[in-house]
């Protein structure tokens, strides 16, 4: 029986600067990310810009606060995530507040994705929509085995009848996944629970896989191509 996980590539600094990836890297993402779309493993992705054009929203004192990017990692580990279409980063903000709402007050990273115009140096269309991911941090009842709460699942129906939601996906706790770290040629693997993660989310793709070992598989291969990296692999919740 096939398992969906979700595979995630973190910041580097290159990123973080503003760099571009080369046309290189961008050619071998897209022949695998081909690759596996024609095989049914690949079932969705998506890459963030840098921490600059980003948000996080937290609970403070009573009430909800906006700190703006550019930052650092913090509490890195992800519960969920929901991708979102907006009429841009202010509307993606109020929407991740109504989130964090319903999710019991839980922190929560805004993040616009990368679109084909931002890889090739092309104008933004005019008319294009505005896409944000909503990465739903983790916490200590989660990590235990807490369940996504009915009004979380009750916003999300009203938001995809209100052409708001694109998709979504809760994780299980970390001691469902597994850690590579990349330096050089080395690799190094780490199965969870993972007490942190530091390292922003970069980008992240959900593959349809029959075990752990055929996703770390893929996550070779995908590490291969990234270069020196840390890539966290997370078993989604279906």
């Amino acid at each position: 029986m096939a398992m969906r996980y979700m595979v995630m590539h973190k910041v580097d600094a290159n990123m973080e600067a503003g760099g571009k990836p080369s046309k290189e890297l961008i050619q071998k993402m897209g022949q695998l990310v081909g690759r596996t779309l024609k095989s049914g493993v690949f079932k969705d992705g998506a890459g963030l810009h840098r921490s600059a054009s980003r948000a996080r929203i937290t609970f403070e004192g009573g009430k909800h606060a906006v700190e703006r990017g550019p930052y650092e990692g913090r509490n890195e580990l992800l519960a969920s995530f929901a991708m979102i279409t907006t009429s841009g980063i202010e509307h993606a903000i109020e929407l991740a507040i109504e989130l964090s709402k319903a999710a019991g007050n839980a922190e929560i990273e805004v993040g616009p994705v990368v679109e084909g115009w931002d890889l090739n140096g092309s104008p933004r269309p005019a008319d294009a929509p505005w896409r944000f991911l909503l990465l739903v941090k983790a916490d200590a009842g989660f990590e235990a085995g807490a369940k996504q709460s009915a009004s979380v699942r009750a916003l999300f129906d009203r938001w995809k009848k209100g052409g708001i939601l694109i998709a979504d996906a809760t994780l299980l706790p970390s001691n469902k996944g597994a850690r590579l770290k990349t330096s050089g040629t080395k690799h190094q693997w780490i199965d969870g629970p993972f007490a942190e993660s530091k390292e922003l989310v970069a980008g992240y793709a959900v593959l349809e896989l029959p075990s752990l070992d055929e996703v770390k598989q893929f996550t070779e291969e995908y590490a291969e191509i990234l270069g020196e990296t840390q890539i966290d692999v997370r078993e989604v919740d279906v």
